[in-house]
């Protein structure tokens, strides 16, 4: 590994992506936010997912220099197997048997380069039944038994939580994490290895601590009728008098008692917080109260106290919210409020401007640090060119 100068744990890992959709890319901006070296291959003309989810693409191919190239072409092919050679990994998120009938396997690359951590994301697994269907992370989360268990009652449909857990958490960040172990293995075993994960797998897997509690009978397969999911009247979100709302989470003992004290409620028939046969009381007097103010005086109220508590915020709010702000949850560039790179590191700290700042870098001066000749750069620049398409091949 070559060190490159930038800042975090993985400055000098070199990572070539093969440019996708989704959690393969979400995987590389971590990377990137973490210090790696990446260079995103496009390919000409590939279908986006379209105009409503253009700005969402474009953040998270952010931080690292693209070119485009045509992998069905022998000289795109040779180019990326250069690259291949001297990079400490690939990704890539395409449907099972794609890379390998574009000569980029994990049998040809990890030939080309041994110590290659080869680093692939599909929905449903590369082998079985579904292998081959298409999907998105809705239907990924459907066959894990998480999108059943989220929601009002269940006479209503689960609720949808964004493209959270099958496309960037069991996805892209599992992802992430797989590179980065093999990545440690094979600077002590010489040797690279294929990483595997697959969307609908790893929803099953954020699901462990939920599947132990429903095997040991401590969960119900009714929506709302558990502690975690808005069953209990401590755990859970309340509308104010400005239509605004919070959320109360004191699943502890001490946090309970005071937040009945605070609330004047510590002798109403609801002291014991897990008798189920008061929660439908509780939940209507908490309602009650929470109703009778707007949302403000609820955070004044609560604030230092020990009730666990905190505002129901938009996207417009929370990067104004004074705890965002004060520990720099987000961070301003290019004019734009974004999240700041996570997590954080003592010794290696990771860099926002880093991270926001790389993406104009000529592509030719990238590839010139990868140690790639100026006949392939100015090759690629002329076929750029000639070809009508932003550095191109």
């Amino acid at each position: 590994m070559t060190a490159v100068g930038s800042q975090g744990p993985l400055a000098g890992v070199r990572i070539v992506e093969i440019a996708g959709i989704g959690p393969a890319p979400f995987c590389c901006m971590l990377l990137t936010d973490l210090g790696a070296d990446l260079i995103r291959i496009d390919r000409p003309s590939a279908a986006g997912p379209g105009a409503a989810l253009a700005a969402g693409d474009r953040a998270l191919a952010r931080g690292r220099p693209s070119v485009t190239v045509n992998l069905k072409a022998p000289r795109g092919l040779a180019f990326v197997r250069t690259l291949l050679q001297s990079a400490d990994g690939v990704v890539e998120g395409f449907r099972p048997g794609v890379m390998e009938r574009l000569g980029l396997g994990p049998s040809e690359c990890l030939e080309l380069n041994p110590r290659l951590v080869y680093g692939r994301v599909t929905g449903w697994g590369r082998e079985g039944p579904l292998a081959q269907a298409p999907g998105h992370d809705l239907n990924y989360i459907a066959v894990s038994g998480a999108l059943a268990a989220m929601g009002a009652g269940d006479d209503q449909p689960p609720a949808i939580p964004l493209n959270l857990l099958g496309d960037f958490g069991a996805g892209g960040l599992l992802l992430a994490l797989g590179i980065v172990s093999a990545l440690f293995e094979a600077g002590q075993s010489g040797n690279g290895q294929v990483v595997d994960t697959a969307m609908s797998h790893g929803v099953a897997l954020l699901m462990s601590a939920t599947y132990a509690m429903y095997g040991a009978g401590d969960w119900s397969l009714t929506r709302r009728d558990n502690t975690l999911d808005g069953g209990a009247p401590f755990y859970d979100v309340y509308r104010c008098a400005d239509g605004r709302h919070i959320t109360i989470a004191c699943l502890e003992t001490q946090f309970y008692v005071e937040l009945l004290t605070i609330l004047g409620l510590e002798h109403s028939g609801i002291e014991d917080q897990w008798d189920r046969t008061v929660w439908p009381r509780a939940r209507s007097l908490f309602a009650a109260a929470f109703a009778a103010h707007p949302r403000q005086h609820w955070a004044q109220l609560f604030a230092g106290t020990e009730v666990c508590f905190a505002p129901v915020l938009t996207m417009a709010e929370a990067p104004g919210y004074e705890p965002n702000h004060a520990t720099g949850v987000f961070v301003e560039a290019d004019g734009v409020i974004r999240p700041a790179p996570a997590p954080r590191f003592s010794r290696t700290p990771l860099s926002a401007a880093a991270a926001y700042g790389h993406t104009d870098e000529p592509i030719q001066v990238a590839l010139r640090r990868w140690d790639v000749s100026d006949d392939v750069v100015t090759e690629m620049l002329e076929a750029a060119q000639r070809t009508r398409t932003p550095d191109g091949l």
